[in-house]
């Protein structure tokens, strides 16, 4: 089969800009060397333009999982330009495709499934997607956004001024316009090229699946210090309109972070999380399966099997028990209801119901870890 034709420019914007970064960035930091200032400048820009693909075209545009104030909207989208990764419009576009169709080769534009080279960097090399961008089908919402229709209109020009107007400008103040340029401009697009393209490659192929195995992501807390909190890939897939990827507090996630700090000035919104139930019961799920994969390599482990399955349905009567009571006492808390004799009930039954599912959680999580014991044990 012939492979589709190469594209010329992509081609000399990687290698031109790939041979600036690793050649002529460390022969002038050997013989010129680089200020404070250019190092700090640059730092920020790699945060900047990282975060305005991940919080602005991955999280507000590709899954509109939350709203933003048009200043913040040009900004990201100025941010996304200098990050030279495509129009919002376009690289929306790609990645819509990718959740419909992920891991499937025909379909998905950067599937796992292809190899690392490929959903790294190699699917930008050929026209393997000219035929999908006659009329942006999948972003009609987007088409109707002035903020991505005037970048998606301006993108080159907005690339030139954002990488060396930006950049040049700052050099002038700080006095080397072309050391500002090889490091905030130059070396700054390169690493960000990179770290947000591990999250199509190395995001599927390298950490846990405690979510879902019906896709290649993976939920990798490295990956996610690279990738500007992305790497809470499996957790994702299968919640892709949730403005968090790290859903705890300890994992690191600042595009979250940068999301939700801007809704307490009221320059975002309607941040769209998913409920905890639902969270809390693929999880389970997973480790049910989990553990009937292990006990299929267990002599006589049907009394074993049963006993799992007893105790994850009961695990799912108490968690649904206890989530439709937690909704109705806070929507009565949300309402600023009185105290009634009924409310007291109801918000005794909600500790008890609580109580009863932490101890049967506490029960699962042991039983659920037995058949990998017992692998131990026969090992």
């Amino acid at each position: 089969m012939k492979k589709p034709r190469l594209i010329p420019l992509n081609i000399a914007v990687f290698v031109i800009t790939g041979a600036i970064a690793f050649i002529g960035v460390p022969l002038w930091a050997v013989f010129v060397g680089f200020s404070a200032a250019e190092i700090a400048v640059t730092i920020a820009l790699f945060f900047f333009t990282g975060m305005s693909i991940t919080a602005g075209y991955h999280r507000l545009w590709s899954h509109k999982t939350y709203e933003a104030h048009p200043v913040i909207k040009v900004i990201l989208a100025i941010g996304g330009a200098m990050a030279v990764q495509n129009s919002i419009l376009h690289w929306s576009s790609d990645h819509r495709i990718h959740h419909r169709h992920v891991d499937d080769n025909d379909k998905d534009p950067y599937s796992a499934k292809k190899g690392f080279w490929y959903s790294h960097m190699g699917w930008m090399l050929r026209e393997y997607q000219a035929h999908r961008y006659d009329n942006y089908e999948n972003c009609r919402d987007l088409q109707k956004d002035k903020v991505v229709m005037w970048q998606h209109n301006n993108y080159l020009t907005i690339v030139l001024l954002a990488n060396f107007g930006i950049t040049g400008l700052i050099g002038y103040f700080t006095g080397s316009v072309l050391g500002m340029i090889l490091l905030a401009g130059v070396f700054r697009l390169v690493a960000v090229h990179h770290v947000t393209f591990f999250i199509n490659s190395l995001a599927h192929i390298w950490g846990k699946q405690p979510y879902t195995d019906a896709n290649t992501a993976r939920d990798n807390g490295v990956v996610a210090l690279f990738t500007f909190g992305e790497g809470y890939h499996n957790y994702h897939h299968i919640f892709e309109y949730d403005y968090r990827n790290g859903i705890r507090w300890w994992q690191y996630d600042p595009s979250k972070w940068l999301i939700r700090g801007l809704s307490m000035l009221g320059l975002t919104w309607n941040l769209r999380r998913t409920p905890e139930e639902r969270i809390e019961k693929a999880k389970a799920k997973m480790q049910l399966q989990s553990a009937q994969e292990k006990l299929a390599h267990l002599p006589n482990a049907e009394e074993l099997l049963n006993l799992m399955e007893r105790e994850y349905n009961l695990l799912m009567e108490k968690m649904s028990a206890y989530y439709l009571t937690k909704k109705r006492v806070m929507a009565i808390k949300k309402r600023h209801l009185k105290r009634s004799l009924d409310g007291l009930e109801l918000d005794f039954k909600y500790k008890e119901l609580k109580q009863a599912f932490a101890v049967q959680k506490e029960k699962w999580l042991t039983i659920q870890a037995l058949p990998l014991q017992q692998l131990g044990a026969q090992a």
